[in-house]
C-alpha cells in the first residue's frame, strides 16, 4: 500500500480494495517499530488516527466522499493548531488552547477527513534548518546509522521523517527558509514551498510573517502535485506533467555551487545530464542580487525581528528560555532600527523582481537543494560548528523565499555519507502549477525517490 501513490490509494479507498484503518494501523505499526529511535513526533495520536480510520471506513462504503485526502494518514508539523492536539512550536511548554485552533490550511484538511496522525517536532519557533531542538530532543536521519545520528533538517524535522518512517503518507509543514525542503531534501522526500500569501497563515504559530509560507512534503513529486490540488484555494484540474522537450531550466551557477561537496555536485550533474539528454534546453544561468539578497539573510534578515516582536507581545517570558541557537539569532538583531528594518525589506523587494528577470528566458531554474552532508547531530552541539552549518544548509533554499517565488526539491540520489541529495526547482510567484508540472517532467525522467533511493536504513 505505501508504496501506491496517493492517488492509487485513493482510488482503491474508493473501490473498497483498501480502508483507512488498514492504513492507519500500517503506520502505527511503522511508527511503534522506529519512533524510539526516529523520534519524528512532539505528539502521537495513533489511538485517535485509529477511531477516526475506523468511522471513515463507514462512510467510504456507504458512498460518501469528502475529498481527495480524506482516509490519507497525514503528520502535521506543531505550528499548526489541530483541535484537540497541544501546540509546542519547538518550545518547552505547551501554548495556550486558543493555539489548537486550527487555520484554512488543517481546515481544508479537516474537512476532507484527512487522518491526522501527530504532530511532528520542529525547530524552536521554526528558526533553524538543521533540524535541532534541545527542548524536546532532535529527530535522528533515518538515513545515517545508530552510532553515527545525523540531522534531519529543519525546520519540518519530524515531517520528513515521518514519511521515511511510514507513519504518514502526506505531511504538513512551514518554509521561511527552506524548512520543507532541506528536512525533505535530506531525508529522500519531496517538498513544496508556496509562494508566500498563497495560503493563509492564520492558526500556524509565526516566525516572520513577511516571509512565512505553509508547504507540503510529500514521498513523490507526483503525491505533492494530488495533494497541492486537494488542498489549494484556486487549484482546477489536477497538474498535469510538462513536455521535457524544450522544457527551458536554467541552472543557477553562482553562490549556489560555493562549497558543495563533490558527491552532492556530481548527484546534481548526472540528474542535469538525463533531463538535456531527455530533450531538456539546459542552460547556465548567473542569478542576479543572490549576494545582496544573502547579505541581509545572513544578518538575521526580516525573521529574527519579526520573531522578537511576535514574542515580547505575546510571550515575553519565553525569551530568556529560547535554545541558546535561536537566542543567538534573535540577539543578532537588537541593534536593528525600525528605519534598518523597512529599508531591508524594500531592498529584497527589489532584489526579487531583478531576478525575476531571469525567468524571461527559462521556464525554471535549478540548484543542488542543499550544498553539503548532513551533519553529525554531536558535531552541531558546537555552537559556532551550528552556526556554520545552518547558514550553509540554508544558503540555497532561502533564495526562493528571499526573492518571492514559489520552490520544490526532489531527490538526486546518496552522497558520499549515504544522505539524500536534492535537487530545488524555482519558478516565479504564484506558479505552482508551472513549477510542479516541470518537477513532474524531471522526476519522470531521473526516477522517483522510492525508486532511486529505496528504504532508509533506519526506517
Amino acid at each position: 500500500m505505501q508504496s501506491q501513490s496517493l492517488a492509487a490509494i485513493a482510488a482503491d479507498l474508493r473501490a473498497g480494495k483498501v480502508r483507512s484503518s488498514d492504513l492507519v494501523a500500517l503506520a502505527v505499526e511503522r511508527h511503534a517499530a522506529s519512533e524510539p529511535v526516529l523520534k519524528a513526533y512532539r505528539t502521537w495520536a495513533g489511538d485517535r488516527a485509529k477511531a477516526q480510520a475506523a468511522a471513515l471506513d463507514t462512510l467510504i462504503a456507504s458512498g460518501i466522499d469528502l475529498g481527495p485526502l480524506m482516509g490519507i494518514p497525514v503528520s502535521v508539523k506543531d505550528l499548526f493548531g489541530v483541535p484537540g492536539l497541544p501546540t509546542h512550536a519547538g518550545t518547552n511548554a505547551a501554548f495556550p488552547k486558543e493555539w489548537q485552533a486550527a487555520g484554512p490550511v488543517v481546515k481544508a484538511l479537516l474537512a476532507q477527513m484527512g487522518v491526522v496522525t501527530g504532530k511532528t517536532h520542529t525547530v524552536e519557533f521554526a528558526f533553524g534548518g538543521l533540524g535541532t531542538n534541545p527542548h524536546a530532543g532532535t529527530p535522528v536521519n533515518p538515513w545515517s546509522s545508530r552510532e553515527t545520528p545525523r540531522v534531519p533538517g529543519g525546520s519540518s524535522s519530524g515531517a520528513g521523517v515521518s514519511l521515511a518512517q511510514g507513519s504518514a503518507l502526506l505531511a504538513l509543514g512551514t518554509d521561511t527558509a527552506g524548512s520543507v525542503r532541506i528536512p525533505a531534501s535530506f531525508t529522500g522526500q519531496t517538498a513544496l514551498k508556496i509562494t508566500h500569501g498563497r495560503w493563509s497563515l492564520e492558526g500556524i504559530v509565526p516566525l516572520s510573517p513577511s516571509l512565512d509560507t505553509p508547504g507540503l512534503l510529500a514521498r513523490t513529486v507526483a503525491d505533492l502535485a494530488y495533494a497541492f490540488a486537494a488542498l489549494d484555494p484556486e487549484a482546477a484540474a489536477p497538474v498535469a506533467a510538462s513536455d521535457l522537450a524544450g522544457l527551458r531550466i536554467g541552472v543557477v551557477r553562482n553562490t549556489v555551487w560555493d562549497d558543495i561537496e563533490p558527491s552532492i555536485a556530481e548527484n546534481t550533474g548526472q540528474a542535469l545530464r538525463v533531463l538535456e539528454k531527455a530533450g531538456a534546453h539546459v542552460s547556465d544561468v548567473t542569478l542576479a542580487c543572490t549576494e545582496e539578497a544573502l547579505a541581509i539573510f545572513r544578518a538575521g534578515g526580516l525573521a529574527a525581528a519579526e520573531l522578537r516582536a511576535f514574542l515580547e507581545r505575546n510571550f515575553p517570558e519565553r525569551i530568556g528560555q529560547l535554545d541558546p541557537a535561536v537566542m543567538a539569532r534573535v540577539e543578532a538583531v537588537n541593534d536593528l532600527t525600525a528605519s534598518g528594518y523597512l529599508q531591508r525589506a524594500a531592498n529584497l523587494a527589489q532584489y526579487g523582481r531583478t531576478a525575476a528577470r531571469a525567468f524571461e528566458t527559462v521556464d525554471v531554474l535549478v540548484s543542488p537543494t542543499i550544498p553539503v552532508t548532513a551533519p553529525t547531530i554531536a558535531e552541531v552541539a558546537d555552537p559556532e560548528t551550528y552556526r556554520k552549518a545552518n547558514m550553509l544548509a540554508l544558503r540555497n533554499t532561502a533564495l526562493a523565499n528571499l526573492f518571492g517565488w514559489c520552490a520544490a526539491t526532489l531527490p538526486t540520489g546518496l552522497d558520499a555519507n549515504g544522505i539524500p541529495s536534492g535537487l530545488q526547482i524555482m519558478a516565479p510567484p504564484m506558479a505552482e502549477r508551472r513549477l510542479l508540472a516541470a518537477a513532474l517532467a524531471i522526476e519522470t525522467a531521473i526516477g522517483s525517490g522510492p525508486e532511486m533511493l529505496g528504504k532508509a536504513p533506519l526506517a
